[in-house]
């Protein structure tokens, strides 16, 4: 028997002087870098839950520019009861700094913030949803989708 679960979330891909801004995030699997944001509240905009998901990860208040693109996964996550057959809908903004300074969460799901030179990212213990964020914001599709092609 498998349960379904469904978590629409928001992103903010922040990039300033060939940097990008990444939060590490803490989970039953270890450490790993991923994008600012996390869980849309029930009732609140996407856009306003990456505003408020990147200040409480990062302390910086940011600008929207513009929707980058929705990128949708699914995985079958095995559990004590039953299986998970889990959905994730990831809304990817592009986010300009706007204040605040940088800083690390405390009592959250992430443990710390950093700019990352874009050269080293690749190198970093991440989520898939950094590389995706990224192709996304490099290649601008016009459907918000990469239709599953990344590079290598």
């Amino acid at each position: 028997m498998s349960r379904r679960s469904l978590r629409v979330a928001a992103y903010a891909v922040c990039l300033e002087n060939e940097e990008v801004l990444l939060a590490r995030w803490v989970g039953p699997s270890g450490k790993r870098w991923t994008l600012p944001g996390g869980g849309i509240d029930h009732g609140e905009d996407p856009l306003d839950a990456a505003v408020r998901e990147v200040y409480e990860e990062t302390g910086y208040q940011v600008t929207v520019d513009s929707l980058l693109g929705v990128d949708s996964i699914r995985r079958n996550l095995p559990g004590a009861l039953a299986d998970t057959d889990w959905h994730g809908l990831r809304v990817i903004y592009a986010a300009t700094i706007a204040g605040g300074e940088l800083r690390f969460e405390e009592g959250g799901s992430t443990d710390m913030a950093a700019w990352v030179p874009l050269a080293e990212v690749a190198a970093l213990d991440r989520t898939e949803l950094v590389d995706t964020a990224l192709e996304l914001a490099r290649t601008r599709p016009p459907t918000g989708r990469l239709d599953g092609i990344l590079p290598a």
